[in-house]
């Protein structure tokens, strides 16, 4: 049948409670967080828990930046990748994202655009790669989380998209920088 999980939180003690249920047997465990609750539960059937990574330290940024280029499907193993795996960008570690080449940052940037930019600009000036995704599938979803959450990987993932196809069309940076600015307002 597999685990199932519920959580609830107790409006008096504040603790989160995760229920598991297998089908056989059900284990319940508490914690401060709804995550931590789930996690105990997936231990207790002796599965791997998941456990959220803590923010990374003010004015830094986590993030994955992957090589997806449009119209084509260069693998992780392309040769044009061998520089940036010999020597990864300073917070970067290489991983292959479902067969593409990606890199999984923690970076300085006061804001998450800030830190995708400047990382980009480096890529392309070190190793003449354009960037093209933040890994974001489900671009018409939305969360107003402010600059630094999904919300913002989600507009970075669309301008990262327009780098890289803009140009293609024969736009030129100017010309989507013009297009931002009249669309906007600004």
């Amino acid at each position: 049948m597999g685990l199932s999980v519920r959580v609830q939180r107790d409006e008096g003690s504040g603790l989160w409670t995760a229920v598991g249920d297998d089908g056989e047997r059900r284990e319940t465990r508490s914690a401060d967080t709804a995550d931590e609750a789930t996690a105990l539960v997936h231990e207790a059937f002796g599965l791997r828990a998941w456990r959220p990574q803590p923010p990374p330290p003010p004015g830094w940024q986590r993030f994955t930046l992957i090589h997806c280029p449009v119209e084509e499907y260069p693998q992780f193993g392309d040769p044009r990748y061998d520089g940036l795996k010999a020597e990864p960008p300073e917070g970067c570690v290489v991983e292959d994202v479902g067969g593409y080449f990606g890199l999984r940052c923690e970076r300085p940037g006061a804001r998450l655009l800030d830190a995708v930019a400047d990382l980009c600009g480096e890529i392309r000036t070190e190793h003449g790669l354009l960037m093209t995704d933040l890994g974001i599938e489900k671009l018409w979803e939305w969360s107003s989380d402010g600059t630094d959450g999904w919300g913002a990987e989600i507009v970075g993932q669309l301008l990262l998209m327009a780098a890289e196809r803009g140009p293609k069309l024969g736009y030129s940076v100017d010309d989507l920088v013009r297009f931002l600015r009249a669309a906007a307002g600004a």
